[in-house]
């Protein structure tokens, strides 16, 4: 068999080229400062005071690289201690910090389960390795010890319905090569998936690239000797047996039932969400962020007029404009497309937010009564925090 630290030794995974970071910045869930504060921080974080942050099983970078770029363009502190098992994938994001000059990190090798004995941390990253531990649990626990009080975690894990199909050619390919190296094993399978009849699920599931990107990407996703994933109600279990609580999932409308169907009188939230994961089918990873049980906090929301809103993904003044005209502009996420119902009169609210002005100073801008943007603005929020759209933080404000 193929150990997992045999083959991110074989193939360091996602696969990423140095060179190319003069070029692109790769940005995404869980680990952009904007989300650490609205979900862990309540939007008011001292952006002053240094993030001292662990990025546990990272990889060959992404999450390392996008936090410390960020926190270095935004010029705040930032110390961050990188782990992981793989010494070939620890070697492409030492090069990818080198090739943009981010200081301030610390490289290890060794595994996550390792975590409280690097120190206590601000925030931890945790994005697609928990899932591949032979004891998941035991990887919460250890992060649990890691965070330094007032802290949380930002994760991603695979959810099982969205990856239909993934599991059967798991199993399949480890009884039929599971004897062999990781490179002759990645050839087999390889040739065997030409014989996978167009009907097999794995075939009919739009939401799987993997395997057509490169030759790591094809060993993650269907030659993985450890791979549990977590349907929303075994996730939600596991947080609160090793000591977390879910602050927030990045993309709510995903798990959003009352937007599939008429919600039962006296569902609960979590069983409600659990039910909208099986209604859906497309959801393949977890994503979102967790905070101690004993501190638990929900991510930040306008009733706070001090915070400080940002739009990511979108450009405020043409969502503004066409929010303004009428329109419901088309949004699309991981197979899930909808419409943005916005009330006409949230144009000049959305049009004057710039990530640097409160929610009273974006009244002020927009000539609307401070106490009586409240409904609209409630709508805004709804809306925009559903799809990830919105984001509370203080990351600029201070600057």
């Amino acid at each position: 068999m193929v150990s997992v630290e045999d083959q991110y030794e074989a193939y360091p995974y996602p696969e990423r080229d140095p060179a190319e970071e003069k070029d692109r910045l790769i940005t995404g869930s869980p680990s952009h400062p904007l989300e650490i504060d609205h979900f862990l921080f309540g939007g008011q974080r001292d952006w002053s005071q240094p993030l001292h942050a662990l990025v546990a099983g990272g990889g060959t970078g992404d999450g390392l690289i996008q936090l410390a770029q960020l926190m270095a363009s935004a010029g705040r502190p930032c110390e961050i201690t990188y782990i992981d098992l793989s010494r070939a994938a620890r070697e492409v994001a030492e090069a990818r910090a080198a090739a943009r000059g981010l200081t301030g990190i610390s490289f290890v090798t060794g595994s996550l389960l390792d975590a409280p004995g690097l120190g206590r941390f601000d925030y931890i990253d945790c994005c697609g390795v928990l899932h591949h531990l032979p004891d998941p649990a035991a990887g919460f626990r250890a992060l649990r010890d890691a965070l330094a009080p007032g802290g949380g975690l930002g994760f991603m894990v695979y959810a099982p319905h969205g990856r239909a199909g993934v599991y059967p050619l798991q199993e399949a390919f480890e009884a039929l090569y599971g004897d062999l190296s990781a490179p002759e094993k990645l050839a087999a399978a390889r040739a065997a998936m030409d014989k996978v009849p167009e009907g097999h699920p794995f075939r009919c599931n739009p939401n799987l690239g993997d395997h057509m990107s490169s030759d790591a990407g094809f060993f993650d996703l269907l030659l993985h000797s450890q791979d549990t994933p977590f349907d929303v109600g075994t996730l939600l279990d596991t947080l609160g047996a090793t000591g977390w609580a879910l602050s927030g999932f990045t993309m709510p409308v995903l798990y959003d039932l009352a937007r599939l169907v008429e919600v039962p009188a006296g569902m609960s939230p979590d069983r409600a969400m659990a039910v909208a994961e099986k209604l859906r089918g497309t959801i393949k990873t977890h994503v979102g962020y967790a905070v101690p049980a004993d501190e638990a906090r929900a991510p930040a929301t306008g009733r706070n007029r001090a915070l400080v809103p940002h739009l990511v993904g979108v450009e405020a003044r043409g969502l503004a404009r066409a929010v303004g005209q009428g329109q419901a502009p088309p949004v699309n996420f991981a197979g899930v497309s909808g419409r943005l119902e916005l009330p006409k009169q949230a144009a000049p609210l959305i049009g004057a937010i710039d990530g640097r002005r409160s929610l009273s100073q974006i009244a002020g801008a927009a000539g609307a009564d401070p106490i009586g943007m409240g409904a609209t603005w409630a709508r805004v929020e709804a809306e925009l925090t559903g799809w990830g759209l919105l984001r509370y933080s203080a990351l600029l404000a201070q600057a």
